[in-house]
């Protein structure tokens, strides 16, 4: 299993030369696996990716968390969608209130969107999720409803023995009662127990937070704590604010870092890493044997 970041921005796309180490584009991760290609997110990064996936693609799983603009806004930039040649499917949350296909019209349509969904070559595919477990080819995927805003999902991919857990947008404060001294009972711990790498949102400072509780994020010292106590082997810091410059989330780490010993890694995650899961999973195996 291979992973590549094509946008781990949040809210809104923000392009600048002060943003050039860590992107500008909004969520859109591609989990590729022999021959499956899954898409975590439809976010401006997205547009960038559908340019540069192999023509020998035939079939594309988009996961949606949650059908907020950010995580969306590319989708109809996508040049897949206009390929009647692949077919595509999209994922994403139930809700009680109008169908997953409803709420996905509502976006390919004036005045958010000149292309309506059925002037499509191919109509994609629609996939309600809940809290369930499910198979896309060899990949063993999860999905739970996390604490955010709306109907929205976090998602744990796991394949060969690696575990990629995603949950870009999330508010760990409003997930327990007694945050992190009570894992069980935290918003999405299912998901993330144990994970190789967990891409997870750091929007905020702690002092940031305290101003805007229950508008659905974490700050990085929340994120660090939860990746503690579900011990993670890596921590990706994602949903960087629109606002901050690649000199401001750097020093967001470090102070988030600040007198801490910690037993697994820690970074902001940044457009175009990647990760090779097999690799890891190897190095682990001969540290094992040292």
């Amino acid at each position: 299993m291979k992973a590549k970041i094509w946008g781990c921005r949040g809210s809104l796309p923000a392009p600048g030369p002060e943003n050039y180490q860590y992107g500008g584009n909004t969520s859109c991760i591609q989990v590729t696996h022999g021959d499956t290609c899954i898409i975590l997110d439809a976010g401006s990064g997205i547009q960038r990716l559908g340019k540069f996936l192999s023509p020998n693609i035939q079939e594309i799983h988009i996961l949606l968390t949650h059908l907020h603009i950010d995580h969306t806004m590319g989708l109809g930039f996508f040049l897949p969608l206009y390929n009647p040649q692949v077919k595509v499917h999209l994922w994403g949350p139930s809700s009680a209130c109008e169908p997953l296909l409803n709420r996905i019209r509502s976006y390919f349509s004036p005045p958010l969107f000149p292309v309506r969904m059925n002037e499509l070559p191919n109509h994609p595919i629609i996939h309600e999720l809940s809290n369930e477990d499910f198979m896309i080819g060899e990949v063993k995927i999860h999905s739970e409803y996390i604490c955010h805003p709306d109907p929205t999902l976090g998602y744990r991919l796991t394949a060969d023995g690696a575990v990629l857990a995603y949950l870009p947008d999330h508010e760990l404060q409003l997930g327990s009662f007694d945050f992190p001294n009570d894992p069980e009972w935290t918003s999405g711990f299912e998901i993330a127990k144990s994970a190789d790498i967990l891409f997870h949102d750091g929007s905020y400072t702690a002092k940031e937070y305290s101003g805007k509780i229950g508008w659905g994020h974490s700050s990085v010292r929340d994120a660090i704590a939860f990746a503690e106590i579900c011990k993670v082997k890596k921590l990706a810091v994602f949903h960087h604010e629109p606002t901050r410059s690649d000199e401001q989330i750097d020093q967001m780490l470090k102070d988030a870092l600040r007198n801490r010993k910690l037993t697994f890694e820690v970074e902001m995650c940044a457009e175009g890493s990647e990760y090779d899961f097999e690799m890891a999973i190897q190095r682990t195996k001969s540290a094992d044997l040292i």
